[in-house]
């Protein structure tokens, strides 16, 4: 990984931890693989943690690594650097998608029950005008109470939102092809069609991952069928909404927006979205930062001491998979 990335997520606990079930090589990490000091590592390896920044685990990469059985991947999705050539070697992988999820379903409650209370705009308007106004005239549309709340995709992250969502009087629609009517039931929610779920909900949160057939898949006559004033939370990536339709319903105040992703990632400085007083715009932080990465390396400490009594991965990442995981 990175040697940002090491030192982000691997804390001298953590790899005192890892120190306790296994041989560590010597910091710093690997960052290149193709190194003298990285050869010379590589030879001895059985396992590698791997985290943000890993180079390609390629041809010529395993060559040098002849004894590498597994990989323990401390982030989320492993398209970047397990390739092929690993899985026709059998290598083991497993990611801390898991793990990576709750901060983010965590942040997606927050943004749920705080835009159903308006709390954003209502906090803005009165710090602009320091008095309460006629609290008795607020409007039946704000509140959590029976609010309608549809989750796109039954990802990880749209699995733990589900679950933190039970404890609160809300209605919660599904839509994901790959979840049959009597498993959206035993998740506690109804399965309906993509179409009905943006025309019947008051919050839409999208949480499926970017593949070729996800992207745009949030598109422009589907936010336009949104109710007036629903919200559309996108925790997942920016390229899955048609981003120009989103704009113009935002800034036509039809929809509210919580975006941590967008496409670009980073919008250029002139777009309208920042000027818009009903979209919030956060720097990608729903995933795992700061006190979260121990999450992080407390589940790579976890897998790789499985690995090693044998026990195998409890979050293993299949290549059969691979088409519908981020």
């Amino acid at each position: 990984m990175s040697q940002e990335a090491a030192r982000a997520v691997l804390d001298p606990e953590s790899l005192d931890a890892l120190g306790r079930i296994c041989d560590l090589a010597p910091l710093p990490a690997l960052d290149d693989l193709t190194t003298p000091r990285a050869r010379d590592v590589l030879a001895d390896v059985d396992l590698l943690v791997t985290g943000w920044g890993c180079p390609p685990l390629d041809a010529a990469a395993l060559r040098a690594a002849p004894r590498l059985r597994a990989v323990v991947h401390t982030a989320g999705s492993v398209r970047g650097h397990v390739t092929d050539a690993c899985w026709e070697r059998g290598i083991e992988v497993c990611s801390a998608a898991a793990a990576n999820a709750v901060p983010v379903a965590e942040y997606t409650l927050a943004m749920i029950l705080l835009t159903g209370k308006h709390v954003l705009e209502r906090a803005r308007d009165y710090r602009a005008s320091r008095r309460r106004g006629d609290w008795l005239g607020t409007p039946r549309a704000v509140g959590n109470y029976r609010r309608t709340v549809g989750i796109l995709s039954a990802s990880l992250v749209g699995r733990r939102v589900i679950e933190l969502l039970r404890p609160h009087d809300v209605d919660v629609l599904l839509y994901d092809p790959y979840v049959s009517a009597a498993d959206a039931a035993g998740l506690g929610v109804r399965r309906v069609e993509l179409a009905e779920l943006f025309a019947r909900c008051d919050t839409v949160s999208v949480h499926t991952p970017l593949l070729p057939a996800t992207r745009g898949l949030v598109s422009r006559a589907l936010i336009d069928s949104m109710p007036a004033d629903a919200v559309l939370i996108n925790t997942a990536r920016g390229a899955v909404v048609d981003q120009e339709a989103l704009t113009d319903a935002v800034q036509d105040s039809r929809i509210r927006a919580v975006l941590d992703v967008t496409d670009p990632e980073v919008l250029p400085p002139e777009h309208p979205l920042w000027s818009c007083d009903n979209a919030l715009i956060t720097p990608h932080l729903a995933g795992s930062e700061g006190n979260e990465w121990r999450r992080l390396a407390d589940h790579a400490v976890a897998e790789t001491a499985r690995w090693a009594s044998g026990a195998g991965f409890l979050h293993p990442v299949r290549r059969e998979r691979l088409a519908y995981l981020a």
